[in-house]
């Protein structure tokens, strides 16, 4: 029976919104990270079956099928289909998962799962505009959803979530404040193998110079431990502010995902395997709670408990959407985002599963863990989980 297995992953470091990376292109963002996975897998690209890109925000330069358009960048054979998806926030983990099972069914051999985002370059929101500069929101949605559902605009589910959890500003806060302790430790330790630190392929035309997270930044000197910083909800009453929020990036992320026999047959070491891919529909108001029954889901589709897993990457949406997860499956913390997360990386949409799945990788073989977790909240209510066992 054919066995879906990872074997590379990797990101470039993410740039926050307006820094670093804001002079280069998305589709160049994506080709970068594709031309350094196949070199460093060391895969012919002439192998590749497909190539699954996620991204959100799929207008301006992310738009026309942004994973072909890397694909003829990275200067891979013509031949090498790719297809863009948008599951908002989870894009490149469901990217992965569906060149798992793509792998797993026989129907392909070699597929790069990737994902990409430039927040800088193509706003939020871009794909629901009217002409240049009229932003519609909520107000361009079916007008019959809102009898159905009431849909509130993400900052206040996680809102929602923290009352209902009561979680208090400085819980939120001082795991804010953590995200950024431990993501600085990791990057002055050199942690990091998932990051693509070369500047390019010899003759690389679209070299990226960031080799380093730029989100990790003093950010509590500025703002107090957040103390300073308004809350984010009219009329100003609540707990979510921008220093335990995720913070807008700009990244890409690339995992090659392969048939087991397939691989090995090419000379390719496996690193992981597959224990379990699951997607959950949850509340569309509250809509950040997804996490925790994909989280049941999957550690019962693996058949492990969540005392099993070694590495647990949850994505830091909000600091509300990570402790109210902690409240309801009680975890160990230490193992919780151990390099930190993306109120200190930053999170940029459609990279970020891959991305996280590439840090949640290195970080197994880091510390000689088995079995790691991923899981991300998704707009409108939704969660994805992926279970992975280190081989």
């Amino acid at each position: 029976m054919a066995e879906a297995v990872i074997i590379d992953a990797v990101r470039t470091a993410f740039g926050r919104r307006g820094g670093a990376l804001r002079g280069d292109r998305p589709d160049t963002l994506l080709a970068f990270a594709l031309r350094q996975l196949a070199e460093r897998s060391a895969l012919d690209p002439q192998r590749l079956d497909d190539v699954i890109a996620g991204c959100v925000v799929q207008a301006g330069e992310q738009a026309a099928n942004i994973g072909r358009l890397a694909v003829l960048l990275a200067g891979f054979p013509v031949r090498v289909p790719a297809v863009s998806l948008n599951r908002m926030c989870g894009s490149s983990a469901q990217a992965v998962h569906f060149a798992a099972q793509a792998c797993a069914a026989g129907d392909a051999d070699f597929v790069v799962a990737c994902g990409v985002e430039s927040m800088s370059r193509v706003p939020m929101f871009l794909d629901v505009t009217l002409g240049r500069d009229e932003f519609r929101g909520f107000e361009g949605l079916n007008p019959l959803l809102f009898e159905q559902h009431e849909l509130v605009h993400q900052i206040e589910s996680a809102e929602r979530l923290a009352g209902h959890w009561g979680l208090t500003r400085e819980e939120l806060d001082d795991y804010a404040r953590e995200s950024h302790r431990r993501a600085q430790a990791a990057a002055d330790a050199g942690l990091h193998r998932e990051i693509l630190v070369t500047p390019g392929l010899d003759g690389d035309e679209y070299p990226i110079e960031l080799t380093r997270d730029e989100g990790i930044r003093p950010l509590w000197d500025a703002a107090r431990a957040g103390a300073l910083l308004p809350v984010m909800r009219a009329p100003g009453h609540g707990v979510i502010t921008a220093a335990n929020a995720s913070q807008m990036a700009d990244g890409a992320a690339a995992v090659l995902v392969a048939e087991r026999t397939a691989a090995e047959a090419a000379g390719l070491q496996p690193r992981a395997c597959f224990r379990a891919r699951v997607v959950v529909g949850s509340d569309p108001t509250m809509q950040l709670d997804g996490v925790i029954p994909a989280t049941h889901l999957a550690l019962q589709r693996a058949g492990l408990a969540l005392a099993d897993m070694d590495w647990i990457e949850i994505n830091e949406a909000f600091a509300s959407v990570v402790l109210a997860w902690a409240r309801a499956l009680r975890p160990d913390l230490a193992r919780v985002n151990p390099w930190g997360g993306a109120i200190a990386h930053g999170h940029p949409l459609g990279a970020t599963g891959a991305g996280l799945l590439a840090k949640m990788l290195a970080g197994l073989e880091a510390t000689g863990g088995q079995f790691g977790l991923l899981t991300l909240c998704i707009g409108h209510g939704m969660a994805i989980a992926t279970v992975i066992e280190r081989l």
